[in-house]
């Protein structure tokens, strides 16, 4: 059963949280609940991803060059995709490694981990009467080094470098040209050797300006929110939202566009757009009309575009 793709007159309903309805057809219809496979899955969602030509053209010359790609965007409009999407088009999806950033995130979790608490634990466990403890069985390999060892072309992704302290974009900068870093744990040289370096994508959401000598060793591309990146984007998704008649399919990307015009803090992008139009499509009883004609903080399902309680406030 699929409560994200049948109407709301379906077997299986939409509302599955009816106060007054308490019971075990609740708990089955809970279990069974299931999601449209490419919501949320940035691997399922890979091949329906729709680069325009600029963003093929800076792949190309990155890919040329064996540059990083440094792709910018507000949140929400596809970044982190380009990397799943390429990973996808080269059937190399298992070669695929992500650093997902952190403001804790150092160079070191690019390459590689060391735990120096289990290593100290072990080194002093009174089983071990005084041997010697391998160093290198509390080292765990990170993106670039998994990169490096993997047979056939590769993709590494560092999402939101951004959110980093402001030393990493600089401290990846030899690592990134040379393709070669030491491990002193375990007193080792790791390269790249004389394999092509893998595909870096590097995303950023612009919340602080990244500093000069990394932009210049990057290839930039900025993914520009534009009503043809919507429409790209719902197009490749229009499986998705099997009860939403073209009509109606129109009236909602209208009325988002309306409302990422109005002066809200936290404007709605593609991805708030797509899991929208899945509801509306699941909910099967939503028309035209309704959607022309309600004003903007009487839509349905507005908790899937408006994040922020400031923003309601405006619409209201």
């Amino acid at each position: 059963m699929n409560l994200l793709s049948e109407p709301q007159n379906s077997q299986t309903p939409f509302e599955l949280l009816v106060p007054d309805q308490r019971g075990p057809q609740r708990l089955e219809d809970l279990a069974g609940r299931e999601l449209p496979a490419s919501l949320g899955n940035h691997r399922e969602a890979a091949r329906h991803y729709q680069p325009d030509a600029d963003l093929v053209d800076a792949v190309n010359v990155a890919l040329a060059v064996g540059a990083p790609l440094l792709l910018t965007g507000e949140p929400g409009t596809g970044k982190t995709q380009v990397a799943h999407y390429l990973a996808w088009y080269f059937d190399i999806e298992d070669n695929l490694f992500p650093l997902f950033v952190r403001s804790t995130t150092t160079a070191e979790d690019l390459l590689y981990r060391f735990d120096p608490v289990a290593y100290l634990h072990a080194a002093n466990d009174p089983a071990n009467r005084g041997g010697s403890v391998d160093k290198s069985a509390f080292v765990e390999r990170g993106p670039l080094w998994r990169a490096y060892e993997t047979k056939g072309p590769s993709v590494v992704l560092i999402d939101e470098i951004d959110k980093a302290p402001r030393d990493f974009p600089n401290d990846l900068l030899n690592i990134l040209d040379q393709h070669e870093f030491e491990v002193p744990e375990t007193n080792e040289h790791i390269s790249r050797g004389d394999r092509s370096p893998p595909v870096v994508v590097i995303t950023s959401n612009s919340e602080r300006r990244l500093p000069e000598p990394f932009l210049r060793r990057c290839i930039f591309h900025h993914i520009a929110f534009t009503e043809a990146l919507v429409r790209r984007a719902v197009e490749a998704r229009i499986g998705d939202f099997p009860h939403l008649p073209e009509a109606v399919r129109e009236a909602a990307i209208e009325r988002f566009l309306e409302l990422r015009g109005r002066e809200i803090r936290k404007k709605p992008a593609t991805a708030e757009l797509l899991v929208w139009l899945t509801v509306l499509s699941a909910r099967g009883n939503v028309t035209e009309t309704s959607l022309r004609e309600n004003r903007l903080a009487d839509l349905p399902a507005l908790a899937a575009l408006i994040k922020d309680r400031d923003d309601l406030a405006v619409l209201q």
